[in-house]
C-alpha cells in the first residue's frame, strides 16, 4: 500500500476494467475504465482533504493491482470512516486486501480522530465479507434490500472495526 501517483493511471485502469469487479462496487464507475478515468480519480484523492480521504493504490509485482481507502463521514458521524477496496481478479484470495485492509485501518486510527472504520459489502460477495472478517472487523448485521445494483434489489452487510480493537 502506498500513495497514489499519476502514473499509476494505466494499472488502476486495467485493474477496473473487468466487470466481474465493478459488479461488487457502486454504480458510477465507468465501463470500460480507461487510463483518462484513473487519471481523474487520481488527482481527485491527491488533492482531498487528507483528514477527510485516506486513499492508497495496493500494488504487488512492482505494480498498481487495487485501490483502498476510508473516507471520513460527516456531522455526527464525524469520527467513523468507510472502509472501500478492490483489487484485479489476477490477485483475489492470495491475502492481500487482507492485509491492505488491516494496513489502512492501522495508518487511519493512528493518523487520525477516527474511532470507527465501518464496511458495507453486498451481500452476495463472500470474498470480500471474508477479507472483512480475516482483518477482525465484526459483522453487524444486514441490511435488507439496501441497493439496486444491476437491476436487483439486494442485500449489504454490515462491518465495522473499533479503534480500542487490537488487529489480529
Amino acid at each position: 500500500m502506498r500513495k497514489w501517483e499519476l502514473s499509476d493511471a494505466r494499472d488502476l485502469a486495467a485493474a477496473l476494467s473487468n466487470t466481474k469487479i465493478q459488479n461488487n462496487l457502486r454504480d458510477g464507475l465507468p465501463y470500460p475504465y480507461t487510463e483518462k478515468d484513473g487519471t481523474a480519480y487520481i488527482t481527485e484523492v491527491l488533492s482531498a482533504d487528507e483528514d477527510k480521504t485516506f486513499a492508497f493504490a495496493v500494488t504487488a509485482d512492482n505494480k498498481v493491482i487495487g485501490s483502498i481507502g476510508v473516507f471520513r463521514q460527516e456531522n455526527i458521524h464525524r469520527q467513523t470512516g468507510e472502509l472501500g477496496y478492490c483489487i484485479a481478479e489476477e490477485y483475489w484470495g492470495k491475502g492481500i486486501m487482507t492485509e491492505a485492509v488491516k494496513q489502512i485501518c492501522t495508518y487511519v486510527f493512528d493518523k487520525s480522530d477516527i474511532i470507527r472504520i465501518y464496511a458495507e459489502p453486498f451481500a452476495y460477495n463472500a470474498a470480500s465479507c471474508r477479507v472483512l472478517e480475516k482483518a477482525g472487523f465484526q459483522y453487524e448485521g444486514t441490511l435488507r434490500n439496501n441497493a439496486m445494483k444491476n437491476g436487483k434489489v439486494i442485500d449489504m452487510r454490515m462491518y465495522s472495526l473499533l479503534k480500542t480493537v487490537t488487529y489480529i
